[in-house]
C-alpha cells in the first residue's frame, strides 16, 4: 500500500506543530458518503483502506465500521486508542468491517490478547519498533494461529533499512496480508542504496545479498539532524485530540 497520489507522503514539518480541526461527528456523516463516491466511479475491482488514527471511541468506531460495511472496505485502521485491547471486543460485536491496529505496538503483548480472542484481522507492527526480525516473527507466528495476517507499517519515517528487513519478513511469513508503502523523502536516496522496486502496487526486495540496502556515512554527514513534528489535532472547542 502506497498513500498519495505518486507523491511521498510526510505529515511532519519544520518549525511548530501545525494545527488541524477535528469534528467527529462531521467526520462520521462524511466517511461513508466518500467511500460510496468513490465505489461509484471506479467501482469494486480495487481495496479501499481507511487510516481511523486512533481518533473514536468504540462505539464510534463500531458505527463507522458498520456504515462502512457496504463499500466492501479492505481494513479501517487505528479506530481507537490501541492500548486499549479491550475496546476491539465492543466494535467486532457491532461490524463485519476487517480491523486493523498495531504500527505503534513494541511487544508482542501488546497484542496477544487482541489476537488470541480474534479481535482484529491484521497486526500492523514494524520491524523497528518491534525489536526487530525475531521478535515481529514471534508477533506473526501467533497471529497465524488464529487467522490475524500481517500489516505492517511503512510509514517514510521508518528507515529504508527497516522497510527492506520488512519486506523480507513479509515473504518469510504464512499469513502475509499487506505491506504499507509511503516511500522516503529527498534526500535519503542519497545516503541509503536500496534494491528493492515497486511497480503496479507490487513490492520485490531484489537480489542484493543481505537485506538489500547499503549505508553512506559519507552522505549522512552532509545533512545534519532537522527537527520536525507531527500536526496538533483540536476539537472545534480548542481542546487537544489525537491527530
Amino acid at each position: 500500500m502506497r498513500k498519495g497520489d505518486g507523491v511521498t507522503y510526510e505529515p511532519a514539518d519544520g518549525g511548530l506543530p501545525t494545527e488541524e480541526n477535528w469534528d467527529t461527528g462531521a467526520y462520521l456523516d462524511f466517511v461513508p458518503t466518500y467511500m460510496a463516491a468513490v465505489r461509484d466511479k471506479f467501482g469494486y475491482g480495487f481495496q479501499l483502506l481507511h487510516d481511523v488514527h486512533h481518533r473514536l471511541s468504540p462505539i464510534e468506531a463500531a458505527r463507522l465500521g458498520k456504515s462502512l460495511e457496504p463499500y466492501r472496505m479492505f481494513w479501517i485502521e487505528d479506530p481507537t486508542p490501541a492500548e486499549d485491547q479491550e475496546a476491539f471486543r465492543l466494535i467486532r460485536q457491532h461490524t463485519t468491517t476487517p480491523l486493523a491496529v498495531g504500527e505503534i505496538f513494541n511487544s508482542i503483548w501488546d497484542c496477544q490478547h487482541l489476537i488470541t480472542n480474534r479481535l482484529i484481522d491484521y497486526v500492523r507492527t514494524s520491524v523497528s519498533h518491534a525489536g526487530g526480525i525475531s521478535h515481529l516473527r514471534k508477533i506473526f507466528a501467533l497471529a497465524e494461529l488464529y487467522g490475524v495476517r500481517s500489516g505492517s507499517h511503512g510509514a517514510g519515517d521508518l528507515s529504508p533499512v527497516s522497510f527492506a528487513a520488512a519486506l523480507h519478513v513479509d515473504l518469510s511469513v504464512q499469513n502475509f496480508g499487506m505491506q504499507e508503502y509511503m516511500g522516503h523523502l529527498s534526500p535519503s536516496e542519497d545516503v541509503f542504496h536500496t534494491s528493492w522496486t515497486f511497480e503496479d502496487g507490487l513490492m520485490h526486495p531484489g537480489n542484493t545479498p543481505g537485506i538489500g540496502v547499503d549505508f553512506d556515512e559519507q552522505a549522512a554527514e552532509r545533512f545534519p539532524y532537522t527537527p520536525k513534528y507531527l500536526p496538533v489535532n483540536r476539537l472545534r472547542d480548542g481542546s487537544v485530540h489525537d491527530w
